[in-house]
């Protein structure tokens, strides 16, 4: 059995349901201080977190992920309980096992590896593990940055394990990530019974024209990095229960995906002008779950994609498609950003899985990254 499998394994049987990180950071961080690296605990509430880096010149390579994971679901549907790692037909079974503990591990062997090879590497090496990334993200990844910048320590490049290729191992990187703004907004009439429209005010009515327009807008083009800004409606709920009576307000739940085309105040003035323009009685809360980000491609890119055809015989290819991670936190630090890691087919559903042997070739394409970019 591999290093990394073996890893990989000992990571999916810790239930590390957010923020519960359940011994992971302890394993991972023991491993690491074996190959010379010192070891900060940055908890922050309920959340765990890691900061362990060995060297301190520049430049510094940072390899970034989450031991946390989503719940397993209904546990009678997976092929074999979900904390309990488990191999069939060539994939390894678990929750996590994509998303992300497999690249986890991976970046860890691929780090011993380098190490042993390479005492005197240049620069230095960093991990930085949260317990925080698949639930509120407020006290993980982004109170590591902040800590990070208060004391003069900034990252050069930000290696991401996260599950990111589609079809087949290293088809694509994510170089950057949209915008995600997310309302919550209440339009405000008058209850009363259906047979006197006159004497009430429908709040569904009232927002229907405005549903029409904010669902054919062309909000933007995108550009050569993004799709277009993408708005959708997550929830609408109105009504008594009552099919005799017109509800007294309407509640919506919607969201924006948005490319670097768009900013955070434009999209909220572009709402509110179109509410005021028709002229509802609302109220609106905002909450913004990160900013969009691109790096351009340059020498983190340049490493991976040649680390991947090197190792795969494949063109690597950039992309800022799908939803958010915790690399929002680290690129507004001026770090460049990539993400790379497994298949993303199974993340989030029963029998998540990554199959066996990528988790070597993923272990021997970070160790390359290393190479590409620390040895002189």
């Amino acid at each position: 059995m591999s290093a990394t499998l073996k890893l990989t394994q000992e990571l999916i049987r810790r239930p590390s349901v957010t923020p519960d990180d359940a011994g992971c950071l302890e394993l991972i961080a023991a491993r690491l201080d074996t190959v010379g690296f010192h070891i900060e605990r940055m908890d922050h509430g309920d959340v765990s977190n890691l900061w362990a880096r060995r060297g301190t010149e520049a430049p510094l390579l940072v390899l970034a992920g989450h031991t946390d994971v989503v719940p397993p679901g209904p546990a009678e549907r997976w092929v074999a309980p979900p904390f309990e790692p488990t191999i069939r037909d060539g994939m390894l079974y678990g929750r996590g096992a994509a998303d992300m503990k497999g690249g986890i591990a991976a970046m860890v062997t691929a780090c011993e590896e380098f190490i042993a090879a390479h005492p005197d590497h240049r620069g230095s090496i960093a991990f930085l593990l949260t317990s925080d990334e698949e639930g509120p993200a407020i006290d993980g990844t982004v109170k590591v940055v902040e800590a990070l910048q208060a004391r003069g320590e900034y990252i050069d490049w930000c290696l991401l394990g996260e599950p990111s290729c589609e079809m087949t191992l290293g088809d694509v990187a994510k170089n950057g990530r949209r915008g995600s703004l997310n309302v919550h907004l209440r339009i405000n009439g008058v209850q009363g019974h259906v047979a006197y429209p006159d004497k009430a005010d429908n709040p569904v009515h009232r927002f229907a024209p405005i549903l029409a327009e904010l669902t054919t807008t062309e909000w933007d083009s995108g550009n050569e990095f993004f799709p277009p800004t993408s708005f959708q409606v997550a929830n609408i709920n109105a009504g008594t229960g009552a099919d005799n009576v017109i509800p007294g307000h309407l509640d919506v739940q919607a969201n924006w995906r948005y490319s670097t085309e768009q900013t955070f105040e434009g999209l909220r003035a572009r709402l509110t002008e179109c509410l005021n323009r028709h002229e509802v009685d609302y109220e609106v809360k905002w909450k913004s779950s990160g900013l969009p980000f691109i790096t351009q491609p340059g020498e983190l890119t340049a490493a991976l994609q040649a680390a991947v055809r090197t190792e795969l015989g494949v063109e690597c290819r950039l992309s800022t498609a799908g939803g958010t991670s915790d690399g929002r936190f680290v690129a507004p630090t001026g770090s460049q950003v990539v993400e790379f890691g497994p298949l993303n087919a199974t993340i989030h559903k029963v029998n998540e899985c990554v199959a066996v042997d990528d988790l070597d070739t993923l272990s021997r394409t970070y160790r390359r990254v290393l190479e590409n970019l620390l040895l002189t």
